[in-house]
């Protein structure tokens, strides 16, 4: 018979993830390049629209 023996020590059990975690308000730069870029994607899709006739330069 052996003089010691060895524990099987079991690993930590794992918890979930809080549920409910509150999101870090958006900082204020990150909140000023979202207002550029929409109004950027606004501009660009007036751009795209077509060109009145009396807009167009006479050849």
């Amino acid at each position: 018979m052996p003089a010691f023996t060895f524990e099987k020590i079991s690993p930590p059990v794992r918890r979930a993830p809080a549920a409910t975690t509150p999101k870090k308000p958006r900082g204020l730069i990150s909140q000023m390049i979202d207002r550029v870029s929409e109004r950027r994607a606004k501009r660009a899709l007036k751009g795209d629209r077509a060109v009145p006739p009396d807009d167009k330069p006479a050849e």
